[in-house]
């Protein structure tokens, strides 16, 4: 009956976040903002009927799941971003483009949820793996390279194309390379949730709600960008958490409100150390004007 119900809402927003937000025009970033704070209240009030339903251990570990699922969304849209900008695709065919991309996501981690829960249940080894997965991942998101989001060198571009070949339009491989790079978002987020829980409907409603609003996340995700210095570290730092929290937790159990209170902390740091480069970057370019001056001619 909990799977009927948040399906039911989950088609209900869908249908509101197309039909209501910006139709037919570019948002403003005010609008955008405007949403996705409320997409943001909405996931979190969502909480609070996990409580009395289903205990308050219950609501942390979806509001843990949302919180690290909402961050890795991050690099969804980042991604499609830099798709949308190297397929020229027009910005009013973006939204619809995007929304099928969410669309596309929900599925696949929705069957990747069920998968995983099956393989964790028989092969309780599976834990490991994951482990030192994410641990890995951690790592690569933390050393990535610029030249890594550059799309003609991406495999994902590589094979839309491949798949397509010349028939496709420009706005078809960008579909096909959106579902692709989807498949590989899920391989990589199911994971880290498991992390947290291993309860499949706690995964999947911290899921819909992390892909909820993407398309008004997508018009702050420029400014973001630049704000978030440490975006690919944060990132890195949570994968990592979970990581050795899977490996570790046959010897130490951390409690779902520890594990919250450690990736709130995290991502509080992230955040912190990017507003303070923000900040002391003017002032370095400043510094550096004024020694040039001081240079002798």
């Amino acid at each position: 009956m909990a799977w009927l119900v948040l399906s039911v809402v989950l088609v209900a927003l869908l249908v509101v976040d197309l039909k209501l937000f910006a139709r037919g025009r570019e948002p403003s970033f005010r609008e955008g903002a405007i949403w996705s704070v409320g997409w943001l209240a909405l996931s979190f009030a969502a909480a609070l009927v996990i409580w009395p339903l289903r205990g308050g251990g219950d609501a942390v570990e979806y509001l843990t799941v949302y919180l690290v699922e909402r961050s890795l969304s991050l690099d969804n849209l980042f991604v499609f971003l830099m798709l949308f900008a190297f397929f020229a695709i027009p910005q009013e065919r973006r939204a619809k483009l995007l929304f099928w991309g969410i669309v596309a996501a929900l599925v696949l981690r929705g069957l990747a949820i069920l998968g995983g829960v099956q393989l964790i249940e028989n092969v309780h080894a599976v834990v490991y793996v994951l482990g030192a997965t994410l641990i890995v991942l951690a790592w690569r998101i933390w050393t990535q390279d610029e030249s890594e989001g550059e799309p003609e060198k991406s495999m994902t571009v590589r094979a839309a194309r491949r798949v397509l070949g010349r028939r496709g339009t420009p706005v078809l491989v960008c579909l096909v390379a959106i579902v692709l790079a989807d498949i590989a978002f899920a391989i990589d987020s199911i994971p880290a949730a498991f992390g947290i829980t291993r309860d499949p409907f706690i995964i999947w409603m911290g899921n819909v709600f992390a892909l909820l609003g993407l398309r008004a996340l997508f018009v702050l995700v420029e400014g973001l960008a630049r704000r978030f210095r440490y975006l690919n570290q944060t990132i890195g730092a949570v994968l990592a958490v979970v990581g050795v929290k899977l490996l570790i937790e046959d010897i130490v159990k951390i409690g779902p409100l520890v594990s919250l209170g450690i990736i709130a902390l995290v991502f509080a740091i992230g955040f912190a150390l990017s507003l303070r480069k923000e900040e002391d970057e003017p002032e370095d370019g400043v510094e550096r004007e004024e020694l040039h001056a001081l240079e002798p001619r």
